[in-house]
């Protein structure tokens, strides 16, 4: 007997066509009510009209309560194969480590077919539930493996009006990353839909979240993207700047992009002579970094904890090729080795050479190396700078001649080389046209004394009497200047004072002139030194000359200013400008820009690696007592030298070209009219990601407006 239960009258029972026997009241197993109670995934149907439900029951009596007496509707779902390849690339050591303990473990899921777990995500959302659509699962199954890569293919049966696949998600149930390099979706009618990932996929062991990859073609800004996509496309921007995420040291595994000072280039733990000013600050301006969360200093509370390794987001980090190659500890091996082995060669390393020809020992005779476990890596990482190993007794180093020397062995000391690498050596972005006279300080005159040059108009007239004067000179663009007098003038007495450092720093410029024949000819050199303890400020002026004192002045004064030339290229031009200052654009990128937005795919390859070189520079190269404090004059004010050139010198609408060129050279390489583009006829809007802020920026060229 059927247990008694309220029922509705037939009326309000004519679109349900079965009413179950078991106090509920049950729905037409044809109906898409039905369907989507019954069913993991969610699509719209085809109908057939006039005919039969041939329907059961799902209730335990199996009794038949009512029947409504009106045509049945039967919904049949027809389904398209997709076949799913997914590339993976082999590691140096196999996708899986030989002597991991869950290497048997993963091979098992291999074996089963049950390693990778994609989830097809559709573009578009339900039209008629205005819901987004339920995805389409199913495992990847190993098929074929080569020198490179890893093959798995899986097979879906997707109904036909799923619409186009915009995403697919990937779940890694190896316990160890895989690398993703693409996703080949191949259906019947279309041809090949590419996901491009290049991408690291962490173990669901070691965190849960799937990954989402978007299809190439889908590429777009965010009032564009397909309504099936938004929600993805914000949650993993949210996944990028780390919300939600605890305030902890970052794992290897994370990809969060956050930002930070440079609090970390100090060791106030080890030895307060190694503690340096955080970079960042109201006193000391500079760009941002990646923040790694490592705990404060227990010194100095401002400072960060160093660590033997430096977090970067997971694809930032270098591929095992490019590891093999830029290896920190190898690059320490290199350094302990020659080092010591070049100082053999000096009879004082305070001093350095005591000799002209014991340079040319590096490139005739060579340096006795002591024995090392594999002297093979030294060819790769100094391929340029090595000339042979000999394999004797005794390893000898032999460093490769310079072309200039190998041309001319005094060519190096001659004005006209001066003038030439000025342009076409180590630093051609600091000279610049001088465009007024007399030549000016910017900083106080109270602290650092006068501020005019002791280059005169009568010293410049001796030196170009026969071309022209001062004035023509300056009005014809023939005048240019090296100015290294306001950037390091503050830091003179700081060098000098270091401790176990014995060197030297002055204020300097340069002045040079263009001849004829379109080369630059050095005038005149000024060393300056600032006043300190009651002396008054040092300057002095230095001139090509023809007598064996001032010619030698001349040629020390030459060396100064390479020395500043170098130093600024190596922590201005280069280390700056080239690759601190793009750190922040590469976090904000991420943070800001979807992988849909066409400005993330045309930045992102020039981004490639410069994170993990930046990390690894603040861990051996910049760090307080590293290699740069130890090979640059500056010492432990390198760095802080290069803040105030970011704080002094840097602009972001003056970075690029011809923008740096009009800058520096006044109009003498304005672009020509013909090219010129007006900044109303580009005007643009930048559809960004970001969901808080407004900004504007105005180049020469265009006008952006980030939304």
């Amino acid at each position: 007997m059927l247990n008694p239960h309220p029922t509705p009258s037939l009326l309000t029972l004519r679109k349900k066509a079965f009413i179950t026997g078991d106090n509920r009241t049950g729905y037409d197993c044809g109906s898409p009510t039905f369907f989507l109670s019954h069913n993991t995934l969610s699509f719209p149907f085809k109908r057939h009209k006039n005919a039969r439900s041939q329907c059961h029951t799902g209730n335990s009596s199996g009794q038949i309560k009512a029947v409504a007496n009106e045509p049945r509707t039967t919904y049949v779902i027809t389904t398209i194969n997709l076949k799913v390849v997914v590339t993976v690339r082999l590691t140096i050591g196999g996708v899986l480590s030989n002597l991991s303990l869950t290497r048997a473990l993963d091979d098992n899921n291999d074996l089963l077919g049950k390693s990778l777990l994609l989830e097809l995500v559709a573009a578009e959302i339900d039209p008629d539930t205005g819901l987004k659509k339920d995805t389409v699962k199913d495992y990847a199954h190993r098929t074929s493996e080569n020198a490179n890569d890893i093959t798995y293919l899986a097979e879906f049966k997707v109904p036909t009006d799923f619409g186009s696949v915009g995403a697919i998600l990937i779940e890694n149930e190896h316990h160890k990353e895989v690398f993703v390099e693409s996703v080949v979706i191949e259906g019947p009618s279309t041809g090949p839909i590419t996901v491009s990932c290049n991408s690291w996929v962490h173990s669901k062991f070691d965190n849960p979240e799937k990954r989402a990859f978007f299809v190439d073609k889908v590429s777009c800004v965010p009032s564009e993207t397909p309504s099936g996509l938004k929600p993805l496309r914000e949650k993993e921007l949210a996944i990028l700047r780390g919300e939600g995420a605890a305030d902890v040291p970052r794992e290897k595994k994370d990809r969060i992009y956050d930002y930070d000072m440079y609090n970390d280039l100090g060791d106030p733990d080890k030895d307060p002579d190694l503690a340096r000013p955080v970079l960042g600050t109201k006193d000391h301006p500079y760009p941002r970094r990646c923040k790694t969360g490592r705990p404060r200093s227990k010194s100095d509370p401002l400072s960060e904890l160093r660590s033997n390794e430096v977090y970067v987001p997971r694809d930032e980090a270098f591929s095992e090729v490019k590891n093999l190659t830029f290896n920190t500890k190898t690059v320490f091996s290199v350094l302990k080795a020659v080092v010591p082995s070049l100082e053999t060669t000096i009879i004082d390393k305070e001093l350095g050479f005591p000799y002209f020809t014991a340079i040319e020992s590096l490139f005739n005779e060579g340096v006795n190396l002591p024995q090392l476990d594999d002297n093979g890596f030294l060819g790769n990482i100094l391929p340029r700078l090595l000339k042979s190993l000999e394999d004797t007794k005794n390893k000898i180093l032999l460093f490769e001649t310079p072309e200039m020397i190998d041309r001319d062995k005094f060519g190096w000391i001659r004005d006209e080389e001066f003038g030439r690498q000025t342009l076409a050596g180590l630093n051609p972005l600091s000279i610049t046209l001088v465009k007024e006279w007399p030549l000016i300080s910017k900083l106080d005159p109270m602290v650092y004394g006068p501020p005019e040059s002791a280059i005169t108009k009568e010293i410049v007239d001796r030196q170009i009497r026969g071309f022209c004067t001062l004035e023509e000179a300056i009005e014809n663009k023939k005048l240019y200047i090296l100015d290294y007098h306001d950037i390091f003038l503050p830091y003179v007495h700081k060098v000098r004072e270091q401790k176990n450092l014995k060197t030297t720093l002055y204020g300097s410029r340069t002045l040079m002139y263009l001849t004829t024949t379109g080369t630059l000819r050095p005038l005149a050199i000024e060393l300056v030194r600032p006043p300190k303890d009651n002396k008054p400020q040092w300057k002095r002026v230095f001139t090509p000359c023809w007598d064996a004192t001032g010619m030698w002045l001349w040629k020390l004064a030459k060396v100064h200013v390479l020395a500043h030339d170098s130093g600024y290229h190596q922590l201005v031009s280069h280390w700056l400008r080239t690759h601190c200052c793009t750190e922040p654009y590469i976090i904000a990128t991420n943070r800001q820009l979807s992988k849909m937005h066409p400005i993330h795919n045309l930045l992102h390859p020039h981004f490639r690696y410069t994170m993990e070189i930046n990390a690894l520079a603040r861990e051996a190269l910049i760090n307080s007592g590293g290699i740069i404090e130890s090979c640059f004059s500056p010492g432990k004010y390198s760095i802080e030298l290069s803040s105030v050139a970011y704080d002094q010198l840097w602009r972001f609408d003056q970075e690029a070209l011809p923008a740096d060129l009009i800058a520096r050279f006044s109009n003498l390489y304005a672009p020509r009219s013909s090219f010129s583009i007006k900044t109303e006829s580009v005007s643009s809007t930048m559809d960004s990601d970001a969901p808080r802020s407004t900004c504007s920026f105005r180049t020469a060229a265009t006008n952006f407006k980030c939304a």
